[in-house]
């Protein structure tokens, strides 16, 4: 299954944000980008916010070809590949192979009822982030330690060691 069209949206710059206030982002099946309503393996489409408190903006959005609930793992790879970097996606309904995947991508899978607003979905998110009962997949990720970038500190740890000729 190949990717058939995939849109990453530019705002012309990173607006700046306290270190103390949590981005995600957050991914949602969806055949019209309004309401979750298709399983994560068959899904035409996936529409990807990057979600603050008091902000959510639309950053991808990828579509796919026509696909059938076959239970066959070669056309999960598109869209394990487009989810990296998200902290969660929604969908109405995810095969056991898929929540193992998607678990070892640091992706969390939520199941919700078919024609679910993302609107809403993304108001309840921010409701968590600022402060209120947030489920335990959002708590235990907004208190990891940050991994820092593996070539990142790889050079840094060259520049420690010193040049010597």
């Amino acid at each position: 299954m190949a990717l058939r069209r995939h849109l990453r949206i530019l705002n012309g710059g990173i607006e700046e944000r306290p270190m103390t206030t949590p981005m995600i982002k957050v991914a949602f099946a969806t055949s019209d980008r309004h309401q979750v309503d298709e399983h994560f393996g068959a899904a035409s489409a996936m529409l990807i916010y990057a979600v603050t408190s008091d902000q959510a903006t639309v950053v991808e959005f990828a579509q796919f070809g026509e696909l059938d609930q076959d239970g066959h793992e070669s056309k999960l790879a598109a869209k394990l590949a487009l989810l990296q970097g998200c902290a969660v996606v929604y969908c109405q309904a995810v095969g056991g192979s898929a929540i193992q995947q998607l678990l070892a991508l640091g992706v969390q899978p939520i199941r919700v009822e078919a024609h679910t607003a993302i609107a809403s979905l993304i108001t309840d998110l921010q409701a968590a982030l600022r402060g209120g009962h947030s489920p335990a997949w959002l708590h235990r990720l907004i208190h990891r330690p940050r991994q820092s970038d593996p070539v990142a500190a790889r050079f840094a740890a060259m520049e420690a060691e010193g040049w010597q000729e």
